[in-house]
């Protein structure tokens, strides 16, 4: 669902149900620091702040990036560091934060249970993310977008504030080099005045069963999956075997991309469908299927509680009625690799007339690709960033090619988005193929909200 799609505010709606609400963990620290920016108008994330264990940390958070009244709609937001291997205490004080901030008020109210999502594509945030977010007692941990191997070891050096080492990809690296992710909840606050955390469970999103049982094996305590079909938004596992593209130019999925259920009920774990599970009978199907219920994305994307822009939000749920509303699966958008589902907006990412007069930067580096240099020492590059820059750093030029700059725009989707001299960073807007789907919530009402979605789901059931 994107970045702060899944915001506490739908989190909480949908835990008040009795559900598992699931903030996104995607970049929460520049969100954080654009909240404060725009003034906190209502206090929630102050009233957060002020319930962070350390009262210093919190405030050094809050006086850096707090502007009284919001920053000027023409001012671009100061901006955050990118994350590295090495990164400062100060962007590991602000990632910590705003993990907490995030799952303190999707708490809040009710006493459901709350969990958070992150990308394994992301790996260099997550850490610090986590750790806040295990500080507000976060109850459930979902990762997906890769092979979340090192979560469960993670987790378990966490919920003791012990330093966390783990083995860091880079591309280009030799044998010997060893490189490691490491992130210490000493440096930023006196761990030995806190008890140890309850440990939460830790969901793997697969989309294949194999992987799932190798994760089973070798990968720590797993708690169960969720069983990701090519359909869902956001990010999708490529197919299987060689890339073939339709006249479309979308990728070409066939029978081996889709994960048995007998298979994965084989595993012994319990798991929930996700992708085309949301639809009328969807969660009955899921359940005689041995699952132990579906994920649901798309159709809480665009409801009212999402962070998704009002005026983005408007122009998908008018496409949806008059049944004009299309995704794309696009192979290049991201650069990950990984395909990537975008709604055709007018005035996003998604229309070539604007993803052409944008000036390609990189500032936010979320999904940057650690690499080796030549010196042995850690370099950052982004096939979505300026095409010299990117070659320079041993990229090609064919890799550049329709790479969307995912970050920027999905900061924008949901009301985030930077300033430029050319105005705010173009949206783009990710949903699943079954967005059509949204049709049956709006009969009769021009818009619905996360409790109608609940309805809708279950009725069926």
């Amino acid at each position: 669902m994107g970045v702060a799609v899944s915001s506490w505010r739908l989190a909480r709606a949908v835990s008040a149900r009795g559900h598992l609400g699931v903030v996104s963990g995607t970049a929460l620290d520049v969100v954080l620091a654009r909240r404060l920016q725009l003034g906190d108008p209502d206090g929630e994330v102050r009233r957060a702040l002020r319930a962070f264990p350390d009262p210093a940390l919190a405030a050094e958070v809050l006086n850096r990036y707090f502007v009284a009244g919001g920053k000027q709609a023409d001012a671009p937001f100061t901006g955050v560091p990118m994350f590295t291997a090495a990164p400062s205490r100060r962007l590991e004080a602000l990632a910590t934060v705003a993990g907490f901030v995030e799952v303190f008020l999707a708490k809040e109210g009710h006493s459901g249970r709350v969990g958070i999502n992150f990308l394994q594509k992301v790996p260099l945030p997550t850490p610090a993310i986590l750790y806040g977010a295990l500080l507000a007692g976060v109850v459930y941990v979902l990762v997906g977008a890769g092979i979340p191997r090192e979560i469960p070891a993670v987790l378990d050096a966490l919920v003791r504030h012990a330093r966390v080492e783990v083995p860091l990809y880079v591309a280009g690296a030799l044998p010997e080099d060893g490189f490691t992710l490491t992130f210490e909840p000493s440096r930023l606050l006196d761990t030995t005045l806190l008890p140890p955390l309850p440990r939460p469970r830790f969901l793997a999103i697969v989309s294949s069963a194999t992987l799932a049982a190798s994760l089973v094996r070798h990968g720590g305590r797993v708690d169960g999956f969720v069983v990701e079909h090519h359909v869902a938004g956001g990010h999708n596992a490529p197919p299987r075997g060689r890339m073939v593209l339709a006249e479309s130019g979308e990728p070409i999925y066939g029978a081996r991309d889709v994960v048995d259920p007998e298979r994965m009920r084989e595993i012994g774990l319990p798991f929930w469908l996700a992708g085309g599970s949301g639809g009328p009978g969807g969660l009955a199907e899921a359940k005689r299927a041995g699952a132990a219920g579906i994920q649901v994305g798309t159709l809480f994307a665009f409801c009212d509680e999402s962070g998704i822009d009002p005026s983005l939000r408007a122009s998908v749920l008018s496409q949806v009625r008059s049944a004009a509303v299309h995704v794309v699966t696009d192979p290049l958008a991201s650069p990950t690799g990984f395909p990537f589902k975008v709604v055709q907006v007018d005035g996003t990412l998604s229309e070539s007339a604007v993803y052409d007069t944008r000036e390609r930067r990189c500032d936010l580096g979320y999904l940057r690709e650690t690499y080796r240099r030549s010196d042995g020492t850690l370099g950052y590059r982004c096939p979505g960033e300026p095409v010299a820059d990117y070659v320079r750093k041993g990229g090609t030029i064919e890799e550049t090619h329709g790479r969307k700059c995912v970050c920027n725009g999905l900061l924008s989707t949901v009301s985030l988005g930077q300033v430029r001299s050319g105005g705010v960073e173009p949206a783009i807007v990710t949903a699943g193929a079954g967005l059509i789907e949204i049709a049956g919530l709006l009969r009769g009402r021009e818009t619905y909200s996360a409790g109608d979605v609940i309805d809708y789901v279950t009725a069926a059931h």
